[in-house]
């Protein structure tokens, strides 16, 4: 691993295999790591623009994960634009498995989608709650850009925004440059508060015989909007292709959003391709059977919920994720912003919905 000129570097050699995940954080401080000049105001906005560099040579193993984090200094909270770039370079025979996870933002408040007439007497309105949180007016944008530059070249990567950033935008590219090269790409996105978060994935399928997996899990909670962009071409040279899509997101209230598009474009004519996508909320009846087990309803929503959203966080490195039931780790912290957004009362409109 190496720095140069503000680009993380990394590069493992033919053959080598590090044996364990090398990891790279980038803590964002509340003023963004600005430098105050005189006469500034606390409302001027900073911008940072990390990018890192993979490249893996001939048959070399390598597990990495990116995260993006809040560090508190005390500092005063400033508007924040993070302009993230990775570019991932894997080789013949080289196996590569890449998680990046967005943290940063703080958390979103929660109980937005509840209206006065739900609140008890003085208390004040979550939606003004939200709508003053400085974090609301952060942006944070990645893009990440595979290259399978090599046969038999095997990528699996994970995206995960559980940030609280008012903007969010994650695009994720893949090309599949040599013959037997083989992608898998799962995502997870978790949207809360007044969020706008957006995750645009692209497959490029140009050589022969090219495999390709993806899972796409998007839930949206609060007055939060999301939408997912998912697109795979199949060039006329990528002949035998196999490529299967499948997005799935979860609406947790009456006045979250969620648009999803899911894209297939083939030129080629010997290839099975699949793709899908499922908009719904929790299933009734199985909240119903939890609560006859004696969870109430916020806990049997909480479950659900983490049940969703356990198939892609599987998919991440192991020490990352923690121990079951440890409350350090990816997974519990990952449940307490599984609940901070878990909806309260009833939904207006009564019954199960699902687009299948």
């Amino acid at each position: 691993l190496a720095f140069r000129d503000s680009v993380a570097h990394i590069h493992l050699k033919e053959g080598q295999n590090p044996g364990k995940p090398i990891m790279l954080v980038n803590a964002v401080t509340p003023d963004g790591g600005a430098v105050k000049g005189e006469g500034d105001s606390d409302d001027k906005g900073v911008a940072s623009h990390p990018r890192c560099v993979v490249v893996a040579d001939e048959r070399s193993n390598l597990s990495f994960v990116q995260s993006s984090v809040d560090l508190d200094t005390g500092a005063a909270v400033q508007p924040k634009l993070y302009n993230g770039y990775t570019q991932v370079f894997v080789k013949e025979d080289a196996n590569v498995t890449h998680s990046y996870i967005d943290e940063s933002g703080g958390m979103p408040t929660p109980g937005v989608e509840l209206k006065e007439k739900d609140l008890e007497e003085g208390a004040p309105l979550p939606r003004t709650v939200e709508a003053n949180r400085p974090e609301l007016k952060d942006s944070h944008l990645e893009a990440v850009d595979v290259h399978l530059v090599g046969e038999r070249a095997l990528y699996d990567g994970v995206i995960m925004s559980i940030g609280g950033s008012g903007r969010v935008r994650i695009s994720h590219y893949v090309s599949l440059l040599k013959p037997e090269a083989t992608a898998k790409v799962n995502g997870f996105s978790l949207s809360g508060g007044a969020q706008v978060t957006e995750c645009k994935t692209n497959i490029h399928h140009i050589a022969q015989a090219t495999n390709s997996e993806q899972l796409q899990k998007n839930m949206v909670g609060g007055r939060a909007t999301g939408s997912f962009r998912g697109r795979i071409r199949v060039e006329q040279s990528a002949q035998q292709t196999d490529s299967q899509q499948l997005s799935r997101s979860v609406l947790l209230n009456d006045v979250c959003k969620t648009w999803t598009v899911p894209s297939l474009e083939i030129i080629a004519d010997d290839v099975v391709c699949t793709h899908g996508a499922t908009v719904s909320d929790l299933s009734e009846e199985e909240l119903f059977y939890l609560r006859s087990r004696g969870l109430d309803q916020s806990a049997a929503r909480n479950m659900l919920m983490y049940a969703f959203a356990g198939e892609a966080c599987a998919e991440i490195d192991k020490t990352i994720l923690g121990e079951t039931g440890s409350k350090k780790g990816l997974q519990a912290r990952l449940l307490r912003r599984l609940d901070n957004v878990v909806p309260e009362g009833d939904r207006a409109l009564q019954g199960e919905f699902q687009s299948v």
